[in-house]
């Protein structure tokens, strides 16, 4: 672009920012907004629905590739990034940019700070575009880089941390057991590139101290990335507990009805990290946007947008009734004399409840809520486990969670089956343990089903 900026294209500047400062103040009032409220409009205001949806109060989806312009002048400005453009839907769309904003805007709830958001076409692609710019190589090249994570993962977590990472000369090192606070301090040094948990974990809903490996990260000028899939910020917003990076597979419960897949980042402006310029600090998640995710293009179609923006309205509400439906299976089945163990943060026989309560609560009602993910191992082998699993009338069987029907799987031979006996024994996965998430079913008909596939035994 030339130096000296043409009349046409001050005009469209002046434009944009224009348009900047209304959303800028329509940001301003959701922010004072009650959580529910920020679930069901976003930022699709009175104002801006008959600006672009033509007065319709739902966000509407735009499937197009591409965006027009006026003229030569519109086209320069947009693509130098000098106004706000949609121009390709690879970097940018309509539709995912209400739900970018309603994520952002609801994982900041309470906060005083800001953050962005940045959809992805999955969730794994969510982690992998949140973590690979941290790992980048300085100049020299020669120091071996490193980073951190809780043992207790999704598997493929797991196997993006352990081989992809380890390709590309980035080394993991595993916290067995993240309760044990002070067991992260002692893996960091100088060339540890950030922190990473999972909380509650996917499948054996392990959990750690959030603030303390928060300040711990900040210490060594690092950043703190959690995956709060499980919570949602229903229950769990990291980044008022001191996180850098939220990610999401927003498959899961955020997209309970099983339409789409997709993935968020969420990152606090002025996230901490001693690696990373001060101009990529200030905004990461829209840095990442503009340059890297435009560059490698794991971007979410708009049709997954507007399922998931309805999947979002009612959160909060869901959350809260998965969470009422499995305390009470998990009641039943720690009771039950086939079952040798069960993970629920909720039961209070858990060894790590009084941490999970201090963190996992229903926003703006404080009740200690846990989520709709649990797992329980059956007595004997696994053999056993397989002839629970096989006898499910009701309940799905399917490496799926989140969904608003009860879904069941036995993560030793699907979801964590590729990182090895040893990586399982390592993030305590049992051959028979099996993964439940409870639905929106009525408990009893849940619990019904399990009693008499347990009777098979």
């Amino acid at each position: 672009m030339t130096n000296e900026l043409s009349a046409g294209i001050k005009r469209y500047v002046e434009q944009a920012k224009e348009l900047g400062e209304a959303r800028a103040e329509l940001r301003r009032q959701m922010r004072q907004q009650h959580f529910d409220t920020i679930a069901v409009h976003g930022m699709y205001g009175v104002e801006g629905a008959f600006h672009c949806g033509q007065g319709g109060i739902i966000e509407p989806m735009f499937p197009s590739t591409s965006q027009a312009y006026r003229d030569a002048d519109e086209m320069e400005a947009a693509l130098a990034y000098l106004i706000p453009t949609w121009c390709y839907s690879r970097i940018h769309n309509p539709t995912v940019f209400f739900l970018e904003e309603t994520l952002a805007l609801l994982e900041t709830y309470g906060c005083s700070f800001d953050a962005s958001g940045l959809c992805t076409s999955a969730g794994m692609a969510a982690i992998k575009q949140a973590v690979e710019p941290l790992l980048a190589r300085t100049r020299d090249g020669h120091e071996e880089i490193n980073f951190v994570s809780a043992a207790q993962v999704y598997g493929g977590t797991f196997q993006l941390f352990n081989l992809r990472m380890r390709e590309r000369g980035a080394v993991v090192r595993w916290v067995r057991h993240p309760w044990d606070t002070a067991s992260w301090e002692t893996l960091i040094d100088e060339n540890t590139r950030f922190l990473y948990g999972e909380m509650p974990s996917n499948p054996q809903q392990a959990c750690f101290d959030l603030a303390a490996v928060a300040e711990i990260a900040h210490r060594h000028r690092i950043p703190l990335i959690v995956d709060t899939t499980i919570a949602t910020p229903a229950l769990l917003r990291p980044l008022a507990w001191g996180a850098d990076i939220v990610v999401h597979s927003l498959t899961k419960t955020v997209g309970s009805g099983g339409f789409t897949i997709g993935g968020a980042i969420v990152a606090r402006h002025g996230l901490t990290s001693k690696h990373l310029p001060d101009e990529v600090k200030a905004d990461y998640a829209t840095w990442l946007k503009l340059w890297p995710f435009r560059d490698s293009g794991p971007c979410m179609s708009a049709h997954s947008a507007f399922f998931l923006l309805n999947d979002l309205r009612m959160l909060r509400l869901k959350v809260a009734a998965f969470s009422a439906n499995t305390m009470k299976v998990a009641r039943f089945l720690e009771g039950h004399p086939d079952v040798e163990r069960v993970d629920y943060l909720g039961l209070p026989s858990h060894p790590l409840h009084a941490l999970a309560s201090r963190y996992l609560r229903l926003v703006d009602d404080g009740t200690p809520a846990f989520g709709h993910l649990m797992s329980f191992v059956v007595k004997g082998v696994a053999t056993d486990a397989r002839r629970v699993f096989d006898g499910f009338r009701r309940i799905f069987r399917a490496t799926d969670l989140g969904r608003v029907k009860s879904v069941a799987t036995i993560p030793a031979i699907s979801t964590h089956q590729q990182q090895g006996e040893e990586g399982r024994e390592m993030a305590g996965i049992p051959p028979t343990m099996i993964r439940l998430c409870v639905g929106g079913e009525h408990p009893d008909d849940v619990i019904a089903d399990l009693a008499q596939a347990l009777a098979r035994l």
